[in-house]
């Protein structure tokens, strides 16, 4: 019998390998961190995510506790009169508690700045419930001295687009969801936000640097790390800026 001899050239004998090669259509796999359990006490967030650098942390912004700045027909509205924050008369602004759309992206392992930058007018940072913290001025960086008049029964106020907000402490926060002692939330730049109190002693400006922090143990970083107090005087959450590097809040 005779055999017939055949030959492939390198090239065609190439495109018939990769002929026969399986093309891998499937998405690109993505990989998620693990959220740290501190983060998890932000239970007003409609998500928190990470990328192993950054958290983020999503809110609509809606308190969930009664306010006079909710339309009437909300079950969480509550008329409110007498005094408000600091022994003021209240005077409730023309605005309304709206849904927002907020995306706060903060260092997942904070540290100190070597430039302090200020906080900007808006969202510096994110309180348990999901509403931000905004810093020690009103509008055009004017003084809160008129502006606190309207703060309602839980120390809170919208601004025109209807974006609830503390300025101050959030009594809400520390006198029923938790403690003056308690972790309220974190700034931008990654650092947690106490409350007034720590060990049961009443927290002045004078026990905290120009940031409005100081450094040590706590009950959820019992290693010790940098933490803001609020206090019930200017510049109530922060002082001449961010320790750390802020982060992104986008809305």
């Amino acid at each position: 019998m005779k055999f017939i001899k055949f030959t492939v050239a390198p090239l065609a004998l190439l495109c018939i390998i990769l002929a026969c090669k399986k093309t891998d259509t499937s998405p690109t796999n993505t990989t998620s961190a693990v959220v740290p359990d501190v983060y998890k006490k932000i239970y007003g967030a409609t998500s928190i995510t990470s990328d192993g650098t950054y958290i983020t942390i999503k809110s609509n912004d809606l308190p969930d506790h009664v306010s006079a700045y909710y339309n009437s027909s909300n079950s969480l509205y509550q008329s409110f009169s007498g005094t408000t924050f600091n022994g003021r008369t209240f005077s409730k602004n023309p605005n309304s508690i709206a849904s927002q759309t907020l995306t706060f992206k903060i260092p997942l392992n904070p540290v100190e700045a070597t430039t302090h930058a200020s906080t900007p007018l808006g969202p510096i940072g994110v309180s348990l419930n999901g509403v931000p913290f905004f810093n020690q001025y009103a509008a055009m960086n004017a003084p809160l001295t008129n502006e606190a008049n309207g703060f309602d029964q839980y120390y809170g106020h919208p601004q025109q687009s209807g974006q609830y907000h503390y300025h101050v402490e959030p009594l809400y926060l520390t006198t029923v969801k938790a403690t003056k002692s308690s972790l309220l939330g974190f700034l931008l730049d990654g650092f947690p936000v106490y409350g007034p109190e720590e060990n049961g002693v009443t927290v002045s400006n004078s026990n905290l640097d120009a940031y409005h922090g100081h450094k040590h143990a706590t009950a959820d970083y019992p290693n010790g790390i940098y933490h803001y107090h609020i206090t019930n005087t200017d510049p109530y959450i922060n002082g001449s800026g961010f320790y750390g590097t802020a982060g992104t809040v986008s809305q």
